[in-house]
């Protein structure tokens, strides 16, 4: 095996197309576009000028001419009527424009804004109390304040004690 990036190939067998392969290949082909042009002759009755094109190669030259110069593809052929596809008006007179209309929103600023007002009803359940965050923190200040009551009292019954005994020790 040789070493690095690029094999030589000098000295090595040459390997040649089987005559046999390459002419059931041709067959194949044969086959394939005869298959193509009955296709097209089954879904296109009225377009003969496109049979003519066997190797897939589009002649639109006079179709462009006579169609429309904008028109891309089989868009001046076909006419389109999507409901979706709107038509927006390339000049509005003064009347018709509405000065109270606000902008229309994108989808990126509609989910922004979903998202602040999300985070701010969160924030004031959490400031309530009512989310599930909060009330383990309550819980677990409850249980702080407990054990820092528990200690103080401590201090202040070792305290007296001390207190006691430094008396009851100096009488």
């Amino acid at each position: 095996m040789p070493r690095g990036k690029y094999v030589n190939h000098k000295g090595r067998n040459r390997n040649f197309t089987n005559p046999e392969e390459l002419e059931a290949q041709r067959k194949k082909d044969e086959e394939e576009k005869k298959w193509r042009k009955t296709r097209e002759q089954g879904s296109d009755d009225d377009d003969d000028d496109d049979e003519d094109n066997e190797d897939g190669e589009d002649d639109d030259s006079d179709e462009s001419d006579s169609g429309d110069e904008n028109a891309k593809g089989a868009q001046s052929v076909i006419q389109i009527q999507n409901p979706n596809r709107v038509a927006k008006k390339s000049h509005r007179k003064v009347d018709e424009v509405d000065e109270d209309e606000e902008p229309q929103l994108t989808r990126r600023e509609k989910e922004e804004l979903d998202k602040q007002r999300a985070a701010a009803a969160y924030q004031k359940r959490h400031a309530e109390g009512k989310t599930a965050q909060a009330k383990a923190d309550l819980a677990r200040l409850a249980i702080i304040k407990q054990h820092r009551a528990e200690a103080a009292a401590r201090r202040e019954a070792e305290k007296k004690d001390k207190e006691a005994k430094t008396k009851s020790g100096a009488s």
